[in-house]
């Protein structure tokens, strides 16, 4: 089978071109569909009044039903986490572990305050985005869309959509705790 030169460089360059972009964390965010700046575990997703941190996801094996993904969140102004949303979840909900009683429970937290200018940092063995009911594995190295709900003081709520990347262990410089 003869394969015209253009589709095989097509076929070399753009499945490298894919891996030196994830390499580099490159990634989308947007807030109210205002383009952004790339973001990943390595840089900034910055939007309207939130900037993103460090997100990723961890990585699943063929059956696995939910896993989490963490992230530190830094707002300009007073606002709320209500919710996330992904198409590769069923269910996703921010969550809390808590010790109670000498035994470490996990449920949904609700709406987050944030301060302005401290971080809320989502991560293993604390508050974080608990995605459940996967309908598909994910693998190290893939990315997953993730969409944050935030609401400000005015009671306008803000979107910031993320493409975070997937990775067995937190990516350098972030939290390793078991989930």
């Amino acid at each position: 089978m003869h394969i015209p030169r253009r589709s095989a460089l097509s076929r070399l360059a753009l499945p490298a071109l894919a891996a030196v972009l994830w390499a580099s964390g490159a990634t989308a965010a947007s807030a109210q569909g205002t383009s952004a700046p790339a973001a990943s575990a390595a840089s900034n997703a910055k939007a309207a009044a939130a900037q993103v941190e460090g997100g990723w996801v961890r990585a699943t094996v063929a059956g696995q039903q939910g896993t989490g993904a963490f992230m530190r969140i830094t707002t300009r102004e007073p606002m709320q986490l209500l919710a996330v949303r992904t198409p590769v979840a069923g269910e996703a909900e921010v969550h809390e572990m808590k010790m109670e009683g000498g035994v470490m429970r996990m449920r949904p937290a609700g709406a987050i305050a944030l301060q302005p200018g401290q971080p809320l940092e989502l991560k293993p063995g604390g508050l974080h985005l608990m995605l459940m009911d996967l309908k598909r594995p994910l693998p190290a190295g893939s990315q997953v869309p993730v969409t944050l709900v935030l609401k400000d003081a005015q009671g306008v709520e803000r979107t910031v959509a993320l493409q975070l990347p997937v990775a067995v262990m937190a990516p350098q410089g972030l939290p390793t705790q078991p989930h």
